[in-house]
């Protein structure tokens, strides 16, 4: 016998922006939430350690919530706090902590899985949840830029494992995605900074526009100026949203990542770093490194070149590290990124702000020079007229 049929799934990808997911007047929580039935949905929650500590009251807040929807919905246990940041997806340890939890409070398919936090943590408890009964409902509710702009839209969820990043993880798409934008003043200056290296990514990859408002407001986004810096959040969200949604690779069956523009140095980076470099950091380090390679290869205009280095040093990003210095370590990173996805190997790279394309092999001599190059510049080289080639 030999049976071959095509079918499909269809998936509902919703996101929503607020503020304050847990005020007692705010019901778009209370509405994702409830089942519609008479039984009122369960729901778990993990809190990202970082926010607990930076909002003592937070953890209270979200078990008055809850109590004040009591007749729709019922927290489990009280909110469980969890490491955030790279420690959440370094090792096994918080996801065997939150597969536990899971467990001990009977969580079932018609159950929630809420996880509040950064982007490690909500990749983390993301892969618990999809891994629990092969997989319960999850809710993500994003609260720094970086998960904002970008990893909280994803439909992907890992740890890392083997010395790689997100080696070990599944493809599964939440039941929703919240952006709580009032979290955003939690953050330090460096995480406030972080979300706006993958706003400049997809800008350059799809938005001459957007890379236009962030160009012009990176002072102001380097002050923490919500009302200039959260429409580019939100504007970049979007853009990886309709990726997901419209592209026709969700799960990366094919050969090409085409968002993740500077993502193939940025990895490594992090690997080299010990992950002590956070992820935009990197990002901003890996997509400075990649326009420059363009610019020597004749692919990208000087002036354009220019203006997106300047652009992310004025958002605060640092564009050198000492690890440039180790090159054929981070070469490394090239092949770890075809590795990741197999087939052709295929590089997102642009021409100009908004043109962008895939290449599939790089000059490693050429990028060599990228380097050296980069780790010469500084932001006072366009006043000094220095030349790249």
């Amino acid at each position: 016998m030999k049976l071959d049929a095509t079918f499909s799934v269809t998936y509902t990808h919703r996101l929503r922006c607020t503020r304050s997911v847990f005020s007692p007047d705010n019901p778009l929580l209370a509405n994702l939430l409830h089942s519609g039935t008479t039984t009122p949905s369960r729901v778990v929650v993990f809190v990202d350690e970082g926010l607990a500590e930076a909002t003592p009251n937070y953890l209270a807040e979200i078990s008055a919530f809850f109590a004040a929807n009591n007749q729709h919905i019922t927290l489990v246990g009280t909110p469980h706090v969890l490491p955030g940041g790279e420690t959440a997806k370094r090792d096994r340890k918080t996801l065997d902590r939150a597969l536990e939890i899971i467990s001990e409070t009977h969580i079932c398919r018609h159950s929630y899985v809420l996880v509040v936090g950064g982007g490690a943590l909500l990749d983390c408890v993301g892969l618990a949840a999809s891994l629990a009964h092969r997989g319960v409902r999850l809710i993500r509710v994003a609260t720094t830029t970086l998960s904002q702009s970008d990893s909280a839209l994803g439909v992907k969820n890992g740890i890392n494992a083997f010395g790689q990043k997100n080696y070990l993880g599944v493809y599964d798409v939440p039941w929703a995605v919240i952006h709580d934008e009032a979290t955003l003043a939690t953050l330090t200056d460096e995480d406030w900074c972080s979300g706006f290296s993958e706003a400049v990514k997809v800008a350059l990859l799809k938005d001459a526009a957007l890379f236009s408002d962030i160009e012009h407001n990176a002072e102001a986004i380097r002050q923490r100026d919500e009302d200039a810096g959260i429409p580019i959040i939100r504007t970049s969200a979007k853009h990886h949203f309709d990726h997901i949604t419209l592209n026709g690779d969700p799960f990366e069956r094919g050969d090409a990542r085409p968002l993740d523009f500077g993502h193939w140095a940025a990895h490594k980076l992090e690997q080299m770093s010990g992950y002590t470099i956070r992820h935009g950091a990197a990002v901003a380090i890996g997509l400075a490194l990649d326009v420059t390679y363009a610019r020597l290869q004749g692919w990208l205009d000087e002036s354009v070149h220019e203006r997106i280095l300047q652009t992310l040093d004025a958002l605060g990003f640092t564009l050198q590290h000492p690890l440039l210095k180790q090159r054929d370590t981070l070469m490394g990173g090239l092949s770890d990124f075809q590795e990741h996805l197999g087939g052709v190997r295929s590089i997102p790279m642009i021409r100009d702000v908004g043109d962008a394309f895939e290449v599939h092999e790089i000059d490693e001599a050429v990028m060599a020079q990228a380097l050296a190059w980069l780790r010469a510049w500084h932001p006072a080289t366009v006043a000094s007229g220095r030349s790249i080639a």
